[in-house]
């Protein structure tokens, strides 16, 4: 049978060929209608939009903006790439306003993400007592991060003024003396605006934190208490470190509303606050939008880049190992 059919084949070589290619080609069939009737391409059209608006107009703009770093493009006419140079990044150590703004933006990032984390806490340990309202309390102490920044400064600028209500309460209750013009002392300037973002976001670190304090199961508690821990020893030993992963989320996000804080001062403050409370945002749109020097705008824009990619940096990379991104 064998020899018969090689005799066929070669007294009728056309014949192999055609079956050979439609075999060829009814597997191509299958292989584009497979294709076509996959997921992948039936969700493109959901997918795809998004993703090349968020390719132009985020990454776009933020390799755009660093490529404008290194020329010394003054807003007008054409940015010049031929002629790259690093001399914006040399001019910032120098510049006493911008070494001004980044340590505001430092010490505004560790004050007011300690502060609310701590405020916050306290708060979840005291609404986890199993209090009377607990659903009236968590809606009060939550309410003000569901405000903007315009709003929370228009409304801390009225606290603040002369005759606010800061300034009223002290003399009421006969301290006089401890009355200022917080936001126009810059001694106070700072510290008024750290209070206030601590007064919008405390509530949300007591959210994050009654949730984790829930999640703990009784029998740690149980236990603690049979091994005769006191109520401070309780907490410090045994609840507040299985709060770790808690407080990790809760940083990141209060860093990186601090950073974005330029609406909060540029309300209050307008984008010459002074060195006193200004940070690496407003520094930026003021050298970029009011000094029309916009390679060394874009320059300190990539510093601001650089400085949140170091704070949700590290923490997208724990949870992608923890395999939860």
């Amino acid at each position: 049978m064998d020899s018969l059919r090689n005799s066929l084949r070669r007294l009728n070589p056309l014949s192999e060929t055609a079956t050979e290619q439609s075999q060829g080609t009814q597997t191509q069939g299958s292989l584009a209608g497979r294709l076509r009737d996959s997921d992948f391409v039936e969700s493109m059209p959901f997918w795809l939009p998004p993703t090349l608006l968020v390719l132009l107009f985020v990454y776009g703009a933020i390799a755009w903006n660093i490529a404008i770093s290194f020329t010394g493009w003054s807003g007008l006419g054409q940015p010049e790439y031929t002629d790259l140079s690093l001399e914006m990044y040399r001019q910032l150590p120098a510049d006493q306003d911008f070494r001004a703004s980044l340590w505001n933006t430092i010490l505004l990032l560790i004050t007011f993400t300690g502060s609310s984390l701590v405020v916050g806490l306290g708060l979840a340990l005291l609404v986890d007592r199993k209090i009377r309202f607990e659903n009236a309390f968590r809606t009060i102490y939550l309410l003000p991060m569901a405000l903007s920044f315009v709003v929370t400064a228009i409304f801390w600028s009225w606290m603040y003024a002369s005759n606010g209500v800061i300034n009223t309460t002290l003399n009421v209750f006969g301290l006089d003396l401890l009355a200022h013009n917080w936001i126009g002392n810059p001694q106070f300037k700072l510290a008024a605006v750290i209070v206030a973002l601590i007064w919008q976001f405390s509530g949300y670190c007591m959210i994050v934190y009654l949730a984790g304090l829930r999640a703990i199961p009784d029998e740690h508690y149980e236990a603690a208490r049979i091994d005769g821990a006191s109520t401070l020893k309780l907490y410090w030993r045994v609840i507040i470190p299985q709060l770790r992963s808690s407080t990790i989320g809760a940083v990141v996000v209060l860093m990186v509303f601090a950073l974005k804080a330029f609406d909060f001062i540029y309300v209050m403050f307008g984008t010459n606050p002074g060195r006193s409370v200004d940070i690496l945002a407003v520094t930026m749109y003021r050298e970029a939008f009011s000094s029309s020097q916009w390679a060394y705008g874009a320059a300190i824009a990539v510093v601001l880049f650089a400085l949140a990619l170091t704070i949700i940096g590290p923490y997208a990379y724990t949870q992608y190992k923890r395999g939860a991104l």
